[in-house]
């Protein structure tokens, strides 16, 4: 392996300082909650090696959102970064190919190059509203791909794809004797219908997900790989132990506990995300510097600066920051142009939230 530090977490506002952002709109998640938020606290917990594949209780929940799916197809993991690693760390190795679209989230880029397989990539097109085509994942893959790496909802465009598509590309990894991993971290946070879980579709699929998202708690480190392929989920479950044996009994209390109330939860939460994402599309519809393709879930989006050539972006970012206190996530984090970024809009309070558009407003223009 060999590992070289992710620049989104090298530039990542834990690391810059978040006593130097003023409108904090990097993030990619919902508001951090507190325990005393969602009405938790935590019992007297024994606090032994808990269950390999994580707690009962919790995979039963888990696996109780998608028909077809048991508790056993479910393996808890140190986050869906956890996840993603244990799956590229046992699917992949030098001589083999993978297929991801790109832009995405860098766990599904990075560890694959610090194992050295050969990656192939397929780039969505903003003026074709990053849609994903199958028939460019199709020829892009090779006789030595064994993975094929989506999202949905994307991260960072929050666009989704339809079912076809998610049909499509599941009978292409059946047809070419590959694997296709859907990250669904945001799949809660859908403003129009949810998909089903893909590992619910086919043992050819896999899913990932975590509750750092979509319920503001990526503190515990809870989230969770899905697979119907028995063989293969032992040889995760032999990865996990390898890792780290088992999870925190304390994580995952407090996991089950969220999921217990997964659906009071979102009721509350999708119509006020619904709000901040209409609060940015008023702001881009009178700012003719700025476009975007509206995201049809997640809580974050991907404009696109239309300035000229002689632009000078590194000096914008730069303003935004030091004159304006406003932080966002520039395209290079996702190996994408620096006029492209990503724009955190569940995170911020409200105000914030206005208050850093109308920063990036004021920075444009200098």
């Amino acid at each position: 392996m060999n590992y070289a530090r992710m620049v989104i977490e090298k530039e990542a506002p834990e690391e810059y300082g978040y006593d130097r952002i003023r409108y904090n709109l990097s993030e990619s998640s919902i508001t951090d909650q507190k325990l005393s938020d969602i009405g938790l606290s935590l019992p007297d917990l024994t606090l032994f090696y808990g269950e390999h594949r994580g707690e009962k209780e919790l995979r039963e929940l888990i696996a109780a959102q998608d028909d077809g799916l048991s508790p056993d197809d479910v393996l808890v993991t140190a986050g869906a970064a956890g996840a993603l690693f244990i799956i590229a760390t046992s699917l992949l190795s030098v001589s083999d190919h993978l297929v991801v679209v790109r832009p995405n989230y860098a766990t599904n880029i990075e560890t694959p190059k610090a194992i050295g397989c050969a990656i192939s990539y397929v780039d969505l097109d903003f003026d074709e509203g990053f849609a994903i085509d199958v028939e460019c994942v199709a020829a892009a893959v090779l006789p030595n791909t064994r993975l094929i790496s989506v999202t949905c909802p994307h991260n960072p465009t929050g666009t989704m794809m339809s079912r076809a598509d998610l049909d499509a590309l599941i009978a292409l990894a059946e047809s070419r004797h590959c694997r296709l991993l859907v990250d669904e971290t945001y799949r809660d946070l859908s403003y129009g219908e949810r998909l089903p879980s893909a590992a619910s579709l086919s043992p050819s699929a896999m899913s990932v997900s975590s509750l750092s998202k979509a319920f503001g708690i990526p503190g515990i480190r809870i989230g969770w790989l899905v697979t119907r392929d028995k063989t293969l989920q032992e040889t995760f479950l032999a990865a996990k132990e390898q890792i780290g044996i088992c999870g925190s009994v304390i994580d995952e209390a407090i996991a089950r506990e969220m999921l217990k109330r997964r659906d009071a939860f979102l009721a509350s939460l999708l119509p006020e995300m619904a709000k901040r994402r209409d609060i940015v599309q008023s702001w881009i519809d009178r700012e003719p510097l700025v476009d975007w393709v509206r995201p049809q879930g997640g809580v974050v989006g991907f404009p696109q600066l239309n300035v000229d050539a002689g632009f000078d972006l590194d000096r914008f970012y730069a303003r935004l920051l030091d004159e304006h206190g406003t932080y966002v996530g520039p395209g290079h984090w996702f190996e994408m142009p620096k006029r492209f970024f990503r724009v955190g809009f569940g995170w911020p309070k409200e105000t914030e939230l206005r208050g850093g558009l109308a920063a990036i407003s004021a920075a444009l223009r200098g």
